[in-house]
């Protein structure tokens, strides 16, 4: 268990993080504002920043009264954020007449472009380098998101600029991105089962502020963004 380890962090990651983790709701918001309006619902926007102003409240609330912390599988982590999360995007606001109207009307690349966010995977790395999370993990999940982000820039502007390859290529992309959230969700829940049976290094770090907002937030919002170019992508022609 590395709970001592998370307290024993250089102050300047915590910093960092709190600093940077801001960005993919701003962009989320903004992306939701510019399309609310091309269909008229200039109020939608609004109720997106209402509920993440709400939601990191409550995962800064549980996480002040330890409901994360103990470690069990499935973590509690996951119990309390993310799959109720992954619920409201995929058993509700998919079915929404508001999701549907803005998936026919937004450009493919605009999707794209959300995922350089994913940039933040840096962070991964930063925490194993200081014995937070195990190496083999922390480096495969940070690095295929850097990745993901990087390449989104070059797939949007085949897509912008109407390549030949652009459908073929943002295909791959997309699996490519997909498969590295679900490995980083699946990879944690086997290193956590792990770490009950042998007391190994978990990735009880992601379990406490302000990392937690990692595994509340990340895959669900990210496979969301996956299934919705995925999606979209079915209609792109060059």
């Amino acid at each position: 268990m590395n709970t001592l380890v998370h307290y024993l962090l250089p102050q300047w990651i915590s910093i960092a993080f709190l600093i940077a983790i801001p960005a993919p709701f701003i962009l989320i918001v903004l992306f939701i504002r510019k399309e609310a309006k091309k269909i008229q619902n200039k109020r939608a926007y609004l109720i997106v920043i209402a509920f993440f102003v709400l939601y990191l409240t409550y995962i800064a609330l549980a996480d002040y009264k330890g409901w994360f912390h103990q470690v069990t599988l499935p973590p509690k982590i996951l119990l309390f954020t993310t799959f109720p999360f992954a619920f409201l995007l995929f058993v509700i606001v998919l079915k929404t007449k508001f999701y549907k109207t803005i998936l026919e009307n937004v450009a493919l690349e605009s999707l794209v472009k959300l995922h350089i966010f994913r940039l933040i995977g840096v962070f991964f790395i930063l925490l194993a380098t200081h014995n937070a999370l195990p190496k083999p993990f922390a480096f495969i999940a940070g690095i295929g998101d850097m990745l993901t982000a990087v390449s989104s820039i070059f797939v949007a502007n085949a897509i912008q600029n109407k390549k030949s390859y652009a459908q073929k290529l943002t295909y791959y992309w997309n699996i490519f991105g997909t498969v590295d959230i679900l490995f980083t969700a699946i990879a944690a829940n086997v290193l956590t089962k792990i770490s009950i049976d042998t007391g190994a290094m978990g990735v009880d770090t992601l379990a406490f502020f302000p990392f937690c907002i990692i595994p509340a937030f990340a895959p669900p919002i990210i496979l969301f963004l996956h299934w919705a170019i995925f999606q979209k992508t079915q209609s792109f022609s060059v």
